[in-house]
């Protein structure tokens, strides 16, 4: 019997010259383990509350664990052109739940003011949501360096409240926290005043 997808003399057919790539894959695996796994760093978090305990430092360790795998899945789904739509919908959905439990974490503990999380949400939600419109509408926005060590900032900061240090450790890790914040708030500024000069010329 000749194959489905062959057209006249065997010729294939245009159509499935460009086969997207199943969703069932590696980078989509592993980014659907990273949301599965918010709970339990959760968990985790709020039963150490950054004391020196056993909790506390396997929220640290499931934390960096669950860094990792955010740089894989893109490395993998990029490097075996297995980029899904699911993958980009559901990975920067990964990232913003995890960095916002850690923050929300913190704030229920009482190490992190609310007014820091309420800022960081409201812009890492309210650009990515701007970005996926832009996308609809065929303007591809690109992470420019600033987001990229936004990204750098705030996982550092996440790490340093997490870490069980002693308390001469708190100064320097708010520093790297506010230093993520002014950092956040800046480039989703300058996101939309590009956004905006783009669009005038």
């Amino acid at each position: 019997m000749s194959d489905v997808s062959a057209g006249v003399n065997g010729a294939q057919d245009p159509s499935n010259q460009a086969v997207k790539p199943s969703n069932w894959n590696l980078p989509n695996f592993l980014t659907s383990l990273r949301i599965i796994v918010i709970p339990l760093f959760a968990w985790l978090t709020l039963k150490g509350e950054t004391e020196n305990n056993a909790f506390a430092w396997w929220a640290l360790v499931v934390f960096i664990l669950l860094m990792i795998t955010d740089k894989l899945d893109g490395d993998i789904a990029r490097a075996r052109g297995l980029v899904t739509d699911f993958g980009k919908i559901a990975d920067p959905i990964a990232d913003k739940a995890l960095m916002t439990t850690a923050f929300v974490c913190f704030n229920i503990i009482g190490i992190l003011p609310w007014w820091v999380t309420a800022l960081i949400v409201l812009r890492e939600f309210g650009i990515t949501i701007w970005r996926f419109f832009q996308l609809r509408a065929g303007n591809v926005v690109p992470a420019s360096k600033g987001g990229k060590l936004k990204t750098a900032l705030q996982t550092v900061a996440v790490a340093l409240y997490l870490c069980p240090f002693p308390s001469w450790m708190d100064i320097p890790s708010q520093i790297v926290m506010y230093a993520a914040l002014i950092v956040t708030v800046v480039t989703g500024l300058q996101y939309l005043w590009d956004s905006r000069k783009s669009a005038e010329s």
